[in-house]
């Protein structure tokens, strides 16, 4: 069987990440428009309707369009903008959240992808409320950084001008009310939004999130090795993410902006010290891959039923 996909959006830094991916696969057929042609209402929406699967790479007021202009009760959206991530009747692209999740992907036809930032969160933290060893009213914080090419076309031209990179790292969102907040809340199953410090660096892709936790005051005072082995059983066996193990993490003595490369991985580290009962758990990841077009890819075949990484870099 031979799926019809249509990459709305396609030209632009996750639509054309993702269309490599999916590019020489024989069991898909990618819809393409003319550059005349994109941004014609009517060639969209006979696009929208003859497609399989729908991946929407537009802005959020642009992606609602995009779902209004499908007139049938068909065609299957995966969504990579802000704009679904917390509405009714939407599925979050998250195949690794918990158990089942991926089945419930599997049957859904609207789709939220991610964003990256709580990607890297979320397979952090998640594993811990459900093992009962973080309170979900813990004051949770989140910081890191992101390669500017999160930042989209602006940013990208920001960074890339002839006036040189306007900073080599610079702390955002700096109001707290950033549009990753509610997604974090939700499917961490936190009781409240984690104070959340992103930055920005001076590479284009590439992203670290980092959870510190003081596990000494924390109710029960979980050790080092109960989060290690909460990590290790919620992604034993994934072909996408993977936990260091206690004796690797002890070895390193940083983590790269860079871990993974210009991958779909997802890679997670618990460094801690019994002695003193501080914990920093690090997640490593491609704004662009896992973060962003990765998760696009992983999601399509989900919903296509067809293998999980074809097509990811890993």
């Amino acid at each position: 069987m031979t799926h019809r996909i249509f990459i709305d959006g396609g030209v632009g830094t996750t639509g054309l990440e993702i269309g490599e991916r999916l590019a020489g696969r024989p069991e898909l057929s990618l819809i393409t428009l003319d550059e005349d042609r994109r941004k014609d209402a009517a060639a969209r929406r006979d696009a929208l309707n003859a497609a399989d699967i729908v991946i929407l790479c537009l802005p959020d007021d642009a992606a609602r369009e995009a779902v209004s202009l499908i007139d049938n009760d068909r065609t299957r959206v995966i969504d990579a903008s802000t704009a679904h991530r917390v509405a009714e009747g939407w599925a979050y692209g998250f195949a690794e959240l918990e158990p089942g999740h991926r089945e419930k992907l599997a049957n859904s036809r609207f789709v939220a992808n991610p964003g990256c930032w709580p990607t890297g969160f979320l397979a952090l933290v998640r594993p811990l409320v459900l093992a009962g060893l973080l309170p979900a009213d813990w004051p949770v914080t989140v910081s890191g950084a992101s390669g500017y090419s999160g930042g989209g076309k602006s940013m990208i031209a920001e960074y890339e001008g002839a006036e040189g990179a306007p900073s080599a790292f610079r702390p955002y969102g700096l109001g707290m009310a950033h549009k990753h907040g509610p997604e974090m809340t939700r499917y961490s199953g936190l009781q409240h939004p984690p104070l959340f410090a992103p930055a920005v660096a001076n590479a284009y892709r590439g992203m670290i999130v980092e959870v510190p936790l003081q596990l000494r005051a924390m109710p029960g005072a979980p050790s080092v090795a109960d989060v290690q082995g909460a990590l290790e059983a919620a992604y034993a066996g994934s072909p996408v993410v993977s936990v260091a193990s206690a004796e690797e993490s002890a070895a390193m003595g940083q983590v790269r902006l860079e871990h993974v490369g210009a991958t779909d991985r997802l890679a997670l580290f618990a460094f801690g010290n019994e002695a003193t009962g501080q914990l920093r758990l690090v997640a490593a990841l491609d704004n662009l891959g896992k973060g962003a077009a990765g998760a696009a890819v992983q999601n399509l075949n989900i919903l296509a039923g067809l293998p999980e990484t074809s097509g990811l870099r890993l």
